[in-house]
């Protein structure tokens, strides 16, 4: 069955303006503003994991610039209040007897969240954070407030090792990884990062918070029956592939499916919309298995022109191709001028790290030893 195409795009077509000039800004970071958008037209909740340094806090704010929303982010530790978030209890009405909090400012008024070191967060302030999560409410003594946040987004290098903290994670339907950009995109970075440098407030055109909630609403009528029999079908096979895929956590997912098919301007989704399950890992490990069997379930699907352009797109690392990238430098190390072994040890550091990716201990053995065998031979010709 054709899909049908919405008449009214106005606000699609600022949404994937904004997302067009973040990825101008931020090279090699494609699938996570994609997913950025997705999460904003779903209104899900987004979470980041990587090294410091990778943007993650720049691409963010960034969004939070084209919004022009109301934005609070703040860098969480063991020792954050809840008043640190949440805002302190009004003196003037604390002393007539009545516990009112100060949100001014604070969380419970942002339109956007960004919570960094997010696993860092203590028992004093999980329920408070886990309800503003997951129902979008603020809840405090006798107070309840509906929160306007359109989306929180939560960052950390490191996943949850604790049992408390595994409950905030699961709060954050869409989990990617942020890493350090390809060496060979080093150069469009720098030019990149530059042009950001000189940009003014006036150079940014963007989406209000009204339009941004329009397409929460929208997203929201999309038809899902076509890919429906698909998606769960998918699910089923994820399940039993160990991935933890609670029936809420299958329930919200449609949200994303339906967002995938927003952005596309159509007003039904198709089975290629299901590329988004991609980014629903727990652990590391999980990450290859379940790209794996969603690529399939993908590719059943006829290209469509308003197809998704992340659905067939795979950012897990291939195997076979680092291996033979990292062969091919071996050979290419005895002849490489003093320049050119620079940018071989830069090309394999990050092979090294991409390689710890790879899910399957045999696959990562199998790349892992020539690039130790690479770093022994440029080690014994420093």
């Amino acid at each position: 069955m054709e899909p049908v195409i919405l008449s009214n795009t106005s606000a699609i077509d600022k949404l994937n303006n904004v997302l067009q000039q973040l990825k101008k800004t931020f090279v090699g970071k494609d699938d996570i503003i994609d997913l950025m958008g997705i999460c904003l037209a779903g209104r899900e909740n987004l979470f980041l994991l990587g090294p410091p340094g990778t943007a993650k806090s720049a691409m963010v704010r960034e969004l939070a610039r084209h919004i022009k929303g109301k934005t609070f982010e703040y860098l969480l530790t063991r020792f954050t209040e809840p008043n640190e978030l949440f805002g302190p209890f009004d003196i003037r009405k604390l002393r007539d007897g009545d516990l009112v909090t100060n949100t001014e400012g604070m969380l419970p008024e942002a339109s956007l969240v960004f919570l960094d070191e997010l696993l860092n967060a203590n028992s004093a302030i999980l329920n408070s954070l886990l309800m503003a999560l997951n129902e979008k409410i603020f809840r405090r003594g006798k107070e309840t407030k509906k929160l306007p946040a359109l989306i929180f987004i939560g960052a950390s290098n490191h996943l949850p090792e604790e049992e408390a903290l595994q409950a905030l994670f699961d709060r954050f339907l869409i989990r990617v990884h942020c890493g350090n950009v390809d060496p060979a995109q080093l150069e469009k970075v720098l030019h990149a990062g530059w042009d950001m440098e000189q940009t003014t407030e006036t150079d940014y055109t963007g989406i209000t918070e009204e339009e941004v909630r329009y397409l929460q609403t929208l997203t929201t009528s999309i038809d899902l029956s076509v890919v429906r029999p698909a998606y769960i079908e998918l699910v089923q096979l994820l399940r039993n592939a160990g991935v933890q895929i609670s029936d809420r956590r299958a329930v919200k997912l449609q949200r994303l499916i339906a967002a995938s098919a927003l952005l596309c301007n159509r007003r039904t989704a198709l089975r290629s919309d299901l590329w988004v399950l991609r980014y629903i890992w727990d652990t590391e490990e999980q990450q290859e298995v379940i790209a794996g069997i969603v690529n399939v379930a993908v590719a059943t699907d006829e290209s469509h022109p308003q197809q998704h352009p992340r659905a067939n797109i795979n950012s897990t690392p291939d195997a076979d191709i680092i291996y033979e990238e990292v062969l091919q430098m071996t050979a290419q190390w005895d002849t490489a001028s003093g320049a050119e072994r620079a940018l071989i040890k830069d090309r394999l550091r990050y092979l090294n790290g991409r390689s710890e990716w790879i899910s399957s201990e045999t696959q990562r053995n199998y790349v892992l030893q020539p690039i130790e065998d690479l770093w022994q031979k440029i080690i014994q010709t420093a």
